[in-house]
């Protein structure tokens, strides 16, 4: 499509605005009628898409607000992001503490220290979905004035690089997802022990 229209496609085109960019393209060239007929195939297949997506979403939201869970009041938590730390997590109480449900999520850093040198890396193990929801509530929080910024500039102020910073961030919103994730066993639908 973005061969058809002649200045290119502008940003953030959605299926309506290519649909009606579309509808008045009439090329008269054998070659460009054929690009028009493609990228119109190609649209119905992402307005399908389109509407699988928004399908799904809203059975995971039904699926989040019928498990009484309370993760969404934490900022930066919706309810993809609820529905994927419940499913993936499992049943919270298998987890015998707070740094035990970090290191499954892979948010644990792991100190690699020498000598006077005081240095934690990252951890590979864990689970890489449950880390991106934490990513994706951590980075939620950097953007909005919460105290999960506060904390992440006075770890920034105290010398720390921008990954090590967020590698202590990411441990607090993992201790507050399990704490309230018992608190929501004790109160809710979800499964317990």
């Amino acid at each position: 499509m973005a061969q058809l229209i002649p200045a290119g496609l502008p940003r953030g085109l959605t299926a309506d605005n290519a649909a009606a960019a579309l509808r008045s393209i009439r090329p008269r060239a054998v070659l460009a009628r054929t690009m028009r007929q493609v990228a119109v195939d190609l649209l119905g297949e992402v307005r399908r898409l389109d509407r699988r997506i928004a399908e799904a979403t809203a059975t995971l939201s039904a699926a989040v607000a019928a498990s009484g869970t309370t993760l969404t009041d934490l900022h930066g938590i919706g309810d993809v992001t609820a529905a994927k730390i419940l499913a993936r997590s499992g049943v919270v109480n298998r987890f015998r503490s707070e740094s035990a449900f970090a290191s499954y999520c892979g948010v644990a850093p792991i100190e690699v220290s020498s000598g006077d040198v005081q240095r934690h890396r990252l951890s590979r193990a864990g689970d890489r979905q449950l880390n991106y929801a934490l990513h994706v509530m951590t980075m939620a929080q950097i953007k909005r004035a919460t105290p999960g910024r506060d904390y992440y500039q006075r770890k920034r102020a105290a010398g720390k690089t921008y990954k090590e910073a967020m590698r202590c961030l990411k441990r607090c919103p993992a201790d507050v997802v399990y704490r309230t994730m018992i608190k929501d066993t004790e109160t809710s639908l979800l499964p317990a022990a």
